[in-house]
């Protein structure tokens, strides 16, 4: 099912919006809670969850008062900075803790910041008890995308991947069956242009540094081999009910185009901004509507030339993987998905090479059974399964 099955939206929004941010510690998560420090009025913080940055929680759950804070890890149970948390403030252990602010009474939108696979249960409990979910954890809708999607409600789910956000404006007011291909722009990360000779010996602080957006290690790793932008068409393939022959990736340096949809009649709407995340997160957070600027917007007058390129398969092989994955379907994405998650944390460790990202990846699809998607308890069989094989190609 699309996103846009129709125009009612069924997910009820308070004002002020109560929102719980899960992975509030990340990179996104910390960006979204400075568009709630910018709109105090019309945004109240009820829950936080980290997986183990107890001092982070504990600052920001005083500067919101909040009420809820859940932590993954529960070997932080006796951490004495727990004691200077809020009067009231509920404090809960565990990944069911985090799954649990999800389904709160008090929450109206439920932002899934959680990195990894790991976010599909939080989403899945927000989507069944009828929230808002503003969803930043593409790694979940690429496993879990079929069993995810049929649930989701018009209106529930709004993307803030700053590309699916793009794609979402661009669609508001158009019948979806209009739509001829859909265009991912792609920065190319720090190694564009390079051949795979090139990459032999490339470090992984090399790899982090990425040239327009400011992410955490795993996601700008992954804009280095451009797995990214793979996990980024299969994530489409499943928001917008699109098949993976009408998905193309353009290499767009600039970071300015954020994604284009064409139409069957050869126009192409685009949504354009500055290279900040705060933008999608405000978005997600204010659809219907749209709230003031929190950030500089750009001078069209001075920007450098617009330009865009093809991503370059060959050399960058993970999105290629990608690609066929998603076209395959069934429990192929979520064997990619956990293999890469492997090899991505094993290459940030030293453990091993740039061009062995895509080779992991590649033998653990090639040596895995595909199976059709029947439910969470198979997915996560699945992805420990993938994972251990994963680690078996590693060094």
């Amino acid at each position: 099912m699309s996103i846009f099955e129709d125009t009612a939206p069924h997910a009820v929004r308070h004002e002020p919006l109560r929102v719980a941010i899960l992975g509030a510690s990340g990179s996104v998560g910390m960006q979204t809670l400075d568009v709630c420090r910018h709109f105090p009025q019309k945004i109240e913080v009820v829950a936080l969850a980290v997986r183990s940055s107890v001092e982070f929680a504990v600052k920001a759950a005083n500067e919101f008062n909040c009420k809820y804070v859940a932590f993954a890890d529960e070997s932080v149970k006796d951490n004495g900075l727990l004691d200077v948390l809020p009067q009231g403030c509920e404090t809960s252990f565990g990944s069911k803790a985090v799954q649990a602010l999800a389904e709160l009474d008090e929450v109206d939108c439920v932002v899934n910041a959680v990195v990894g696979e790991a976010g599909i249960y939080a989403g899945l409990a927000a989507v069944k008890a009828g929230k808002v979910l503003a969803y930043a954890n593409k790694e979940s809708i690429v496993v879990g995308g079929d069993l995810l999607m049929p649930l989701v409600k018009p209106g529930q789910l709004i993307p803030v991947d700053s590309e699916h956000s793009a794609i979402f404006q661009c669609l508001i007011g158009e019948n979806p069956a209009d739509i001829q291909r859909i265009w991912l722009t792609c920065s190319g990360g720090p190694f564009f242009g390079r051949t795979r000779e090139e990459l032999v010996h490339v470090s992984a602080d090399d790899a982090l540094a990425h040239p327009t957006w400011k992410m955490g290690a795993k996601i700008t790793i992954d804009c280095a081999t451009l797995m990214n932008k793979g996990l980024e068409l299969i994530e489409a393939h499943h928001l917008f009910d699109i098949p993976m022959d009408k998905l193309e990736v353009l290499v767009h340096r600039q970071s300015r185009i954020h994604s284009m949809v064409e139409f069957v009649d050869g126009s192409v709407k685009a949504q354009l901004g500055a290279s900040d995340m705060r933008l999608p997160i405000q978005f997600a957070l204010s659809y219907p509507h749209r709230w003031p600027a929190i950030s500089k917007p750009v001078e069209w007058q001075e920007t450098t030339p617009l330009t865009g390129d093809y991503a370059d398969e060959k050399t960058f092989g993970c999105l290629a993987l990608a690609r066929h994955a998603g076209t395959v379907g069934g429990t192929l994405p979520c064997i990619m998905n956990a293999a890469n998650e492997v090899a991505n944390y094993a290459f940030r460790q030293g453990r091993c090479s740039f061009l062995d990202i895509e080779a992991i990846v590649a033998k653990t699809m090639n040596a895995s059974e595909v199976q059709r998607v029947e439910d969470l308890q198979q997915l996560t069989l699945v992805d420990a399964q993938a994972r251990a094989l994963a680690r078996s190609f590693v060094g």
